[in-house]
């Protein structure tokens, strides 16, 4: 980077012009309390914004504090989460909360080196803490800043690589404004997301496009430099929906980790490509599907419908299968523990994504 004194003020300037006009009404933007940037900034991850807000606005009435964060119950801390996915966040919140309370007596550490030793916090959620809420001068380094500061400077460092980040760290931290920190980098993250988008660039409506390098040479979509994530891997599964004849549904919760930790679903069990494929394309139940250990003996299965579920590095493709019972049918008590029920009011227990999809099937057959 090689703008002047004089340039970085100007650049400044215009972005914050920018931002005072066109910034997002977004309700953590309210105030700056490190307490409430916190929450929308672990619950933004890996989620679109608009989704963030009723989550944002549900959990701040429920955990109005850090304390009360801190003294939540799981299983009502999971729920409320619940359709937001990545669940380890809501995990790490809570623990986060506890340190704050053990460690630091109740008050969110100002120092950036001690709110990123709490749990669930990289650098860049830190940063952003730490510029928004303490205004200190730290670049809030995301995929947005990366993509905006590599076309205005065509920076060609890697951007999925973590090396990389110290190169973008420099330039912004150059950039940054000390007076304003908070403010320049949510300026940067709402320009990357309206204007300096990723498979396109507005320039005409960018404060910044006297600046840019990239769209002086018209290779603004040659930034970031990015090399291809890894394909996500397929696996596949049958799901049984068991109902008793009080209308109960039977669920079992998930192992205390792994993917969906704790978290509440029919019994699956893994299916080949094949016979998944099988099964969709005509609807009969493969007799090489095995079930999985149910409460009841079964006579009869029968296909309802199939649904996919996308993780960061897992594609869940699962058959839904309807679980017939034998006439005899009853409750087994015996055979149920604390990871296996018979539910009909399932607001008591956070559900897993796959799970409520599975619902919304059951519910359009009905």
């Amino acid at each position: 980077m090689d703008l002047s004194n004089k340039e970085i003020k100007v650049f400044q300037k215009r972005l914050l012009d920018w931002y005072d006009k066109n910034k997002k009404p977004l309700p953590w933007r309210k105030n700056t309390q490190a307490y409430k940037i916190w929450i929308s900034e672990i619950m933004a991850q890996q989620t679109q914004v608009e989704t963030v807000i009723p989550y944002y606005e549900r959990f701040m009435e429920k955990y109005p504090t850090v304390i009360a964060l801190a003294n939540a119950d799981d299983a009502e801390l999971l729920k409320l989460w619940e359709g937001l996915g990545y669940y380890s966040r809501a995990r790490n919140l809570k623990l986060a909360a506890q340190e704050i309370v053990s460690i630091f007596e109740g008050n969110f550490p100002e120092n950036l080196s001690d709110i990123q030793s709490l749990r669930g916090i990289g650098p860049y959620t830190a940063a952003a803490i730490a510029s928004i809420a303490f205004g200190q001068p730290e670049p809030a380094i995301d995929g947005n800043l990366m993509r905006v500061t590599s076309r205005i400077f065509e920076m060609t460092d890697d951007i999925s690589q973590a090396k990389s980040r110290k190169a973008f760290d420099e330039v912004l931290r150059k950039l940054i404004s000390h007076e304003r920190p908070g403010d320049f980098n949510q300026a940067l993250m709402d320009l990357g997301s309206t204007v300096c988008k990723p498979k396109i660039a507005l320039c005409e409506t960018c404060p910044l496009a006297d600046f840019c390098q990239s769209r002086a040479k018209g290779t603004q979509l040659n930034f970031p430099v990015k090399t291809k994530k890894l394909k996500q891997r397929d696996l596949y599964f049958s799901a049984f929906a068991l109902q008793n004849s009080l209308g109960e549904y039977y669920l079992e919760k998930r192992p205390a980790k792994g993917l969906l930790a704790n978290m509440w679903t029919f019994p699956l069990t893994e299916l080949s490509a094949q016979d998944f494929e099988k099964i969709i394309t005509d609807g009969s139940i493969s007799k090489s599907i095995s079930l999985p250990p149910l409460p009841e003996s079964i006579s009869k299965l029968e296909y309802v419908g199939n649904l996919t579920h996308i993780f960061s590095h897992q594609k869940w493709h699962i058959i839904l299968i309807k679980a017939q019972p034998e006439e005899q049918f009853h409750v087994a008590e015996d055979y149920l523990s604390a990871d296996k029920k018979w539910l009909s009011d399932l607001s008591v227990i956070p559900l897993a994504g796959p799970q409520v999809k599975m619902f919304e099937i059951i519910e359009k057959q009905k």
